[in-house]
């Protein structure tokens, strides 16, 4: 029989938490051990995964997954980041790019996929609801932006004639702002990284870098958000005498959970006595890759006042134990199936 899968990702972001995948991660590992210290022989293998390099890096996130799906985007091993390829930073942790192919799952390989995950949002907490059964998974369209102006000395050089990198690259980030928010839906759009040059107090910045993120459910929207971002580029740079290059770097395809597994997750924490609610994921998973080959679904714990990516990320002892036990009791029902 095909063996079912289950677990989460270890990796964080800097200045991130203490429960982000590794919630999902520690849970899997003592479902297995409880199932292996009571004797529980079940129908179809069960196969634990810990994934490499969920969050971001290099442009695109979800790696281990993606490898493991065979989504390689074009060109991914040679992008550098802080002086390094990624081809080079697999190298120095003992990786192979050239290799990365065997790593490679075959479609409808597995009985299904489970993943347990905090939510990384505040509904279950303000609802006071356990357990989460998520519903689908946003799609995320990754952008660089780089800003060139002209560096020049900021007491003598004339505001009027400022090509000034970084009073443009302001302007993009209120763009973003104004983009996500322009029109009804549960969009958003994000500036999580920049860098400035030269980055010194008496010198009108001549280069700057950033990142710009679009999320939404509805992938055509997601497009038409980028495109939007673009636009509003060519008017900044316009306006600023500036140049603005728009990069687009990764999507991560949304995924919607399966109905089978949905099914599941709710008749385990029904027999637990545990109340649940649906709902949809706004932060990327590695689920999401897993359903490019097979069922799929998520179980959410709730985090306290929705907080994540942060070190005040918080799950409560009680709340991720519960989690455990319906992850074990869903591997149950599917394996029934």
């Amino acid at each position: 029989m095909k063996p079912l899968l289950f677990g989460s990702h270890i990796d964080s972001v800097r200045g991130g938490g203490n429960f982000d995948g590794d919630v999902g991660s520690m849970s899997a590992l003592e479902v297995m051990a409880t199932l292996n210290e009571r004797g529980v022989k079940t129908r179809h293998p069960l196969e634990l995964v810990v994934w490499a390099a969920e969050e971001s890096n290099y442009g695109s996130g979800l790696h281990g997954s993606r490898m493991a799906a065979g989504l390689i985007e074009k060109g991914e091993f040679d992008r550098v980041q802080n002086g390094v390829s990624k081809r080079a930073a697999m190298k120095k942790l003992g990786g192979d790019a050239e290799r990365i192919a065997e790593a490679r799952r075959a479609p409808a390989s597995f009985h299904a996929y489970l993943e347990l995950h905090i939510e990384q949002g505040g509904r279950l907490d303000r609802a006071g609801i356990p357990i989460g059964v998520v519903e689908g998974i946003v799609t995320i369209d990754d952008y660089d932006v780089r800003v060139r102006g002209f560096a020049n000395h900021a007491g003598t050089t004339p505001m009027a004639e400022r090509r000034d990198a970084l009073v443009a690259a302001s302007q993009v980030v209120l763009a973003v702002q104004q983009i996500a928010t322009g029109e009804p839906g549960a969009q958003v759009g994000t500036v999580g990284q920049m860098t400035i040059k030269p980055n010194a107090p008496n010198v009108v910045p001549g280069d700057v870098e950033f990142t710009v993120e679009f999320r939404d459910l509805d992938g055509a929207k997601v497009a038409r958000l980028g495109a939007a971002l673009k636009q509003h580029c060519v008017d900044i740079a316009r306006a600023t005498n500036t140049e603005i290059e728009v990069i687009f770097t990764s999507r991560h395809e949304g995924a919607s959970a399966t109905a089978s597994v949905q099914a599941a997750i709710e008749r385990a924490a029904a027999r637990l006595s545990l109340r649940t609610m649906r709902l949809p994921s706004g932060a990327g998973h590695d689920a999401q890759a897993m359903a490019t080959l097979g069922p799929m679904g998520m179980i959410f714990v709730p985090s306290v006042s929705g907080i994540s990516h942060s070190p005040r990320e918080l799950s409560r002892w009680n709340e991720i134990a519960l989690g455990a036990d319906v992850l074990l009791a869903t591997l149950l029902e599917l394996d029934a199936s």
